[in-house]
């Protein structure tokens, strides 16, 4: 049996999600970067920088998991690097570290939010019908692929209209 909290709490995701990250390829310089040998599958030649300017994320996060990451919000999103990312105007490569896109700051509120919903709220979901999976919001779970979450309507058969006659906002007996 599900709990009466998770639908209310996946409307108020909907509602509150922002476009995120995603990943292009690019010279790396830091935050969600990338190559051109890694969009082939080839190794990068010597060693590549940390990421850098990571204010949401694990400062000590591996450039490869932070790549991944990166790769998965541009999935559930729907978008490229340059989303969030802007580009620097004299070499016209993505700057990585840049705060100049506002886009970059509501994605690290979102992903705030994300770890928040998760750690907090979906952790007190004691289902036993529930999988794990079930119980973790992710930016899929309302954007599905666009970058602005669509609005869930739900099919007319399963829309509840109060009685004829009900006063509204009277409650079904």
């Amino acid at each position: 049996m599900q709990s009466r909290f998770f639908p209310a709490l996946v409307v108020a995701l909907v509602l509150a999600a922002q476009p995120l990250l995603s990943q292009e390829t690019a010279t790396p310089v830091a935050e969600g970067q990338s190559t051109p040998q890694a969009a082939t599958g080839a190794r990068p030649h010597g060693p590549q920088p940390k990421p850098v300017n990571l204010k949401v994320l694990p400062k000590d996060m591996a450039r490869e998991d932070l790549i991944k990451l990166m790769r998965g919000y541009a999935g559930a999103l729907g978008v490229k690097c340059n989303f969030c990312h802007a580009a620097n105007p004299q070499t016209h490569k993505l700057d990585f570290p840049s705060d100049a896109k506002d886009d970059k700051t509501i994605a690290r509120t979102m992903i705030a939010m994300t770890q928040t919903i998760n750690e907090q709220y979906m952790a007190q979901v004691h289902d036993p019908d529930a999988m794990p999976e079930d119980k973790h919001v992710t930016c899929g779970t309302c954007h599905r692929g666009h970058s602005m979450p669509e609005h869930f309507v739900p099919p007319p058969e399963q829309r509840h209209h109060p009685p004829a006659g009900a006063a509204p906002g009277e409650q079904p007996q």
